[in-house]
């Protein structure tokens, strides 16, 4: 018979030296651990104390400024007007847009003759501030004109945005060069910015006012009064949609209408308030075999359309506004002829493209094409019926 070993029972006295054994294996492993980080954290690059950040040289962050490096010379005239002869494309076919107005804003049909300014038009180099050439441009330019141009530097360098405008507006009127012509244009351009195409209202400026919103009023009622779209006034006050127009707020408001004048040789088209300059766009134009038409013409009532249906008369290829290769680009403007040489001539609008290329060029069979940025901001601004349209050779 096998034999058990003999253990006795721990005593009291065993099971403690047992406890404090385990106590102290596990101080020893922790006290092991905690010298091993330290060790460790001392050996990694300390952040500065207080909340101090380290500082960087710029030198190292910007970067390095070019020694004697003139500032690059502007193209004048929003843009430049290119003066090598244009290519002349296959003839492209007269849109026939078939398709309702985007939003109709009915108004009275109204004479509203902008200015015919003189216009000779080049491509220059100008300094960065288009208005210093004046002293540099003795040509062309007339001593009435250099003061002029002089009393406007002064004044808008003072902040006093609307008596330098119209300076360079009555400055337009008098004699000037080429280059200086672009120049006053270039910086009207700039101004514009600042007096029209912001929510900003000049207290001496008669082209735009602050207007209180009445309960009941509609936004296509306040743009109709004054004879500009309403997705102008949307635009310059942040407006989202017209049905957002609040009672009791302020809103700016332009005096209308617009009106352009498109000078074929230079294929440019400037925009007036009126028969104050604003701004100038490039357009292309119609082929030999199918000129653009010279004379007065209105934008048409009903005649702004976005992405009208379009038939090709050419192929009888019949195109919807969501075909990739869509030809219209993203605005039409239909315009009515109302001089002799005009009159009762039809299929002629201003309108966008979907070959930017063109631009600048012979290429359509006599529409007016810009580029669709161009031809957004056109539609935005030309109201129908009213805002007329001259071209000239």
């Amino acid at each position: 018979m096998a034999t058990r070993e003999y253990r006795p029972y721990p005593t009291r006295k065993d099971q403690k030296t047992r406890v404090l054994r385990t106590i102290a294996l596990v101080l020893t492993v922790l006290i092991t651990a905690v010298v091993i980080f330290i060790r460790t954290y001392k050996s990694q690059p300390q952040p500065p104390e207080n909340g101090a950040q380290e500082k960087v040289p710029l030198t190292s962050i910007l970067p390095a400024k070019p020694a004697d490096t003139a500032p690059p010379a502007q193209r004048v005239l929003n843009p430049a007007v290119d003066t090598k002869p244009a290519p002349i494309p296959t003839p492209a076919p007269v849109p026939a847009p078939t398709a309702a107005p985007a939003a109709a804003e009915p108004a009275k049909p109204a004479a509203a003759s902008p200015a015919k300014p003189v216009e000779t038009v080049t491509t220059v180099q100008v300094p960065q501030d288009a208005l210093a050439a004046a002293n540099a441009d003795a040509g062309q330019t007339s001593e009435k004109a250099k003061e002029l141009i002089k009393q406007a530097t002064a004044l808008r360098d003072s902040g006093k945005i609307i008596p330098a405008r119209d300076l360079l507006y009555e400055a337009l009127n008098t004699t000037l060069s080429p280059s200086m012509r672009s120049a006053v244009k270039l910086e009207l351009s700039n101004l514009a910015q600042r007096w029209l195409f912001s929510r900003d209202v000049f207290a001496d400026d008669k082209l735009t006012a602050n207007v209180l919103v009445q309960s009941g009023d509609l936004l296509q009622d306040i743009a109709k009064k004054q004879k500009v779209p309403y997705e102008l006034l949307m635009e310059i006050n942040g407006i989202a949609r017209p049905e957002l127009l609040q009672a009791g707020k302020k809103i700016k408001v332009v005096e209308g209408p617009f009106n352009v004048v498109v000078y074929k040789k230079s294929f440019t088209m400037d925009l007036y308030l009126q028969s104050k300059y604003i701004k100038t766009y490039r357009v292309g134009l119609g082929t030999v075999e199918h000129e653009t038409p010279v004379g007065r013409w209105r934008v048409a009532k009903d005649g702004k359309l976005i992405k009208p249906t379009w038939t090709d008369p050419d192929t009888g290829k019949r195109y919807l506004g969501t075909d990739p290769d869509y030809p219209l680009g993203s605005r039409w403007i239909a315009i009515e002829g109302i001089d002799e040489n005009t009159r009762n001539r039809t299929g002629f609008a201003i309108h966008g493209t979907k070959d930017p290329e063109t631009i600048g060029t012979r290429s359509s069979r006599g529409c007016i094409r810009l580029y669709n940025g161009d031809a957004i901001e056109v539609y935005n601004l030309l109201y129908q019926g009213l805002s007329e349209v001259l071209i000239e050779e």
